[in-house]
């Protein structure tokens, strides 16, 4: 019995490759089939999609290949993790592969990558190649480039096969189409797998292969490694999947539509492409991505880069349609692409970027002065958005893939970033933001930007320095996190403050700072430290002040425990429209913790526990603002109550759209002013009385 192998390819992440291979492999179960999981990332994704994890762990004794039935598959995993592909034998994978092919009907591989050393065992004995795409522009572009790969790589023509994967029910181009541009034939068209007649479409093609013979191993390919796998994080991403070129042809059919022969690369990233092929082979851009938070080096290495990039750009035979500012910004953008975030660099060096919204390769917006504007920037492919994401992520130790497909990290000055991919987002990676800039805001620019003014401050830092718990509430994009850096500029250098948060963004001028972060689960789902394990954590670290970066959860039951036992001064934000939402949502994260306290007793907490409300806002002019200030008094029956010190009292815009009000004063006489006596903090509540009064407050 020497049974065909079927080589699985996405064209590009998240095509649906894996989930197609695992189905293949299910429907042909009837026969002795064998399903190989080639991916060298670590994603587990096969042994998840046949839950056999904890077998294939089991069954994994000093080697790192594993074998395992589930569902009359027999599933072999090849690397478990990242780092374990480094130390494939070659002769085990030859060993593996020899008698999964005579001891099986069927062999199905999926190899995202089909260049690399570990897998080459199963590519020589592959009777077809069968590239997974999607049927958009850029799904059948990356097919292009894929299939011109294998082409160079010493695949036959012949054993090539392209499997359209209708994830959204759009496809773009038809199939014979499709066949005529590419030079390749379709050996099916998946619709969406929750479409009625994905089954039909999956028997359709499982006929179209039981019905191909296994054919001589492949001898033409280029040359692999044997014996141990050389470490490949060492080694350029070029090097891991070469480019090839793809020739001219017209852009636009008869019909003036975008047809699947647009899909080419123009002579100016044809040039791009070159450049970054010869740069790779000159300086180790992987080594380079982990050097982002020393800017000495970084500085060292792009000046380094510059270099060479002139260097090669003078020795590009066919650049002479392009003209000396051209070259010249072909020069930056190669650079950027390189070292940096690609097309973003610009952004994050404009001082009025705020935030920055990617919508997939061709759409990206900009918030400047509270505005929304759509840039002419883009990326050139998914794939160059999917590596500007890694680049961000890859230092903090965070995956983004089809297993875990959102990720929320930050970036070396401390900018708030959440990416999310496919299968979650629909039409392509999308990349937030949130800018916080290379220098922080103090109280002087609050004051100048008109978001505060003095009276309000002086007395936020009068109960900062008497300790009082402090909320600060307000919506997306309202300046929480910004405040509450300013705030804790208020607090005494003597002091221990230990800052809690998802993604590290707060940066405190104090001395002795004690700042964790939380982390993620695994791809097994192990090894999660939430916000409520850290604030736990966090009471046996002595500390004189615990600052979380936002209460979300499950941990505002932590936190307020912290508060009422001796963990006064302590500071937190939360999402909510006004303080009295605050109260109530504050309230549905404690029940969120899993106890069933009487809601009684959970405002009880609550009134003891937190003294101030802080409220920001986002106005409509783009602008932001302290909008109140109110003090937790008691309760009154089962009702927190609370009063209100200082608002913001908008009375319309002006002639240029700008929002125009007043800060006022209430009148009441806060209560924490007898705790400012007992610290000795100096303040006089008549500074106050400098502020408009409100009148009647009902």
């Amino acid at each position: 019995m020497n049974g065909p192998v079927f080589a699985l390819i996405g064209a590009k992440g998240g095509s649906g490759a894996t989930t197609i291979c695992a189905e293949l492999a299910k429907a042909m179960s009837d026969r002795t089939v064998a399903l190989v999981d080639g991916d060298l990332s670590g994603r587990r994704s096969a042994a998840i999609l046949f839950d056999s994890v904890r077998n294939l762990d089991v069954a994994r004794e000093d080697g790192s290949i594993a074998l395992a039935r589930a569902d009359g598959v027999t599933l072999a995993e090849l690397a478990p993790t990242y780092d374990s592909a480094f130390t494939i034998k070659f002769d085990d994978v030859e060993a593996l592969a020899a008698s999964l092919v005579s001891t099986s009907d069927y062999v199905l591989a999926d190899i995202p990558i089909p260049f690399a050393a570990p897998v080459r065992p199963f590519v020589v004995r592959a009777t077809r190649f069968i590239v997974v795409a999607e049927p958009t522009l850029l799904g059948l572009a990356s097919a292009r480039t894929m299939i011109g790969e294998l082409k160079k790589f010493g695949v036959p023509p012949s054993r090539i096969m392209l499997l359209t994967n209708c994830r959204d029910g759009k496809p773009v181009e038809e199939r014979l189409q499709i066949e005529r541009a590419l030079d390749v034939k379709v050996v099916s068209e998946l619709p969406s797998i929750r479409d009625r007649s994905f089954a039909r479409a999956l028997q359709t093609l499982e006929r179209t292969l039981r019905n191909i013979p296994a054919e001589a191993q492949i001898e033409a390919l280029l040359p692999s490694a044997r014996g141990f796998i050389q470490d490949r994080r060492r080694e350029p991403r070029s090097a891991m999947r070469p480019r090839a070129a793809v020739p001219d042809v017209p852009e636009r059919s008869g019909n003036g539509k975008a047809s699947a022969r647009s899909i080419l690369v123009s002579p100016r990233d044809r040039i791009k492409t070159d450049i970054h092929e010869m740069l790779a082979k000159k300086v180790n851009l992987v080594e380079a991505s982990q050097v982002h938070s020393d800017a000495a080096k970084l500085a060292e290495l792009r000046v380094k880069v510059e270099g060479i990039t002139q260097q090669i750009l003078s020795e590009i035979s066919h650049k002479g349609d392009l003209t000396a500012e051209e070259i010249a910004q072909l020069k930056d953008e190669v650079v950027n692409e390189a070292l940096g975030l690609g097309p973003l660099e610009d952004l994050m060096t404009d001082p009025a970027v705020t935030e920055i919204m990617v919508n997939g390769p061709k759409t990206v917006y900009v918030e400047r002065l509270g505005k929304i504007d759509r840039t002419a920037k883009e990326f050139t492919s998914e794939q160059q958005l999917r590596l500007v994401i890694e680049r961000i992520i890859a230092p903090l130790g965070r995956r983004l893939d089809e297993s875990v497909p959102m990720v929320d990290a930050r970036l070396p000055d401390g900018s708030r970033v959440n990416a999310i991919v496919e299968p979650l987002s629909i039409d392509g990676a999308t990349l937030t933001i949130r800018r916080f800039g290379t220098s922080r805001l103090t109280a002087q620019d609050l004051l100048e930007k008109g978001s505060a003014v003095p009276q309000i401050l002086d007395f936020l830092r009068a109960s900062i320095e008497g300790r009082l718990n402090i909320i600060i509430s307000g919506g997306t994009g309202s300046g929480k996190t910004t405040f509450l850096n300013i705030l804790s500029s208020y607090i005494p250098e003597r002091e221990r403050i230990v800052t809690i948060e998802d993604s590290a963004e707060l940066f405190l001028n104090q001395p002795h700072v004690v700042r964790l972060e939380s982390r993620p689960a695994n791809i097994e789902g192990r090894g999660e430290i939430a916000i409520r394990d850290l604030v736990r954590n966090s009471l046996r670290m002595r500390p004189d002040r615990i600052i979380v970066g936002e209460c979300r959860g499950g941990e505002a039951l932590d936190m307020l425990q912290a508060m009422n036992t001796g963990h006064d001064g302590s500071l937190t934000t939360a999402h909510a429209n006004s303080p009295r939402d605050a109260l109530s949502r504050l309230e549905t994260m404690v029940m969120m913790a899993g106890f069933d306290l009487p809601v009684r007793a959970i405002r009880e907490q609550i009134a003891s526990a937190v003294d101030l409300i802080v409220q920001t806002a986002r106005m409509r002019d783009g602008s932001r603002k302290i909008i109140s200030v109110s003090e937790i008094v008691g309760m009154e029956g089962d009702v927190v109550t609370m009063q209100e010190i200082m608002r913001y009292q908008q009375h319309g815009v002006d002639k240029d759209s700008k929002v125009s009000g007043e800060f006022q004063y209430t009148g009441v006489q806060p209560q924490c002013l007898r705790r400012f006596d007992e610290y000795g903090i100096q303040y006089d509540v008549r500074s106050l009385s400098g502020l408009a009064s409100t009148g009647a407050l009902w």
